[in-house]
């Protein structure tokens, strides 16, 4: 059975190299760093090929296009390998919820806004959710207060996104982590 993923386009490498280079004229930087001027690709190959090395297509829009002489196995794992720390050290801010309802005992507001600290100290945003029943509805003043109230707590570890405002029976209001 044939590997599906292999022609994926992020498993697919569009780097040219060697004989997939086309241009009538290249400028070549050596493996040391030193450019050895504007020569054709056939002329290129031959010095890399002397060298034991590949001639890898660096700069396809410069005029006229660059390449250099190198490892081309040694340079796509260098690559890969800063592409993988690169998405290591990238976090994706989620959502995360608070929920409480506007007549809140103080202990239990107390453990919402440590939740919502944990959650902004970590880079992501929280969503503060205060809910009605039946008629509670009528205190949403009451509501608003209380969010605002807890936007005051968390004032050193977050901005309000998104202030207080009314969703059916809920009233809700965004923060994300303070940069």
């Amino acid at each position: 059975m044939r590997d599906r993923r292999r022609n994926t386009p992020n498993n697919r490498d569009l780097t040219k190299t060697n004989e997939q280079i086309r241009f009538p004229q290249i400028r070549v930087i050596d493996a040391d760093g030193s450019q050895l001027g504007v020569i054709t690709p056939r002329e290129a190959l031959a010095i890399a090929k002397e060298k034991e090395l590949d001639l890898v297509l660096v700069s396809e829009t410069a005029k006229p296009p660059v390449c250099k002489i190198m490892d081309y196995g040694k340079y796509k794992y260098e690559r890969d390998k800063k592409l993988k720390e690169a998405k290591k050290k990238q976090h994706n801010a989620d959502v995360k919820e608070v929920k409480m309802r506007y007549k809140i005992e103080e202990h239990d507001y107390n453990v919402r806004v440590k939740n919502a600290q944990r959650f902004l100290k970590s880079g992501d945003k929280v969503k503060a959710t205060v809910s009605f029943r039946g008629r509670e509805i009528q205190h949403s003043n009451l509501a608003i207060d209380l969010l605002k109230r807890m936007a005051a707590d968390l004032e050193e570890f977050a901005e309000v996104q998104q202030s207080p405002k009314r969703e059916g029976r809920n009233m809700m209001m965004m923060l994300a982590p303070k940069k």
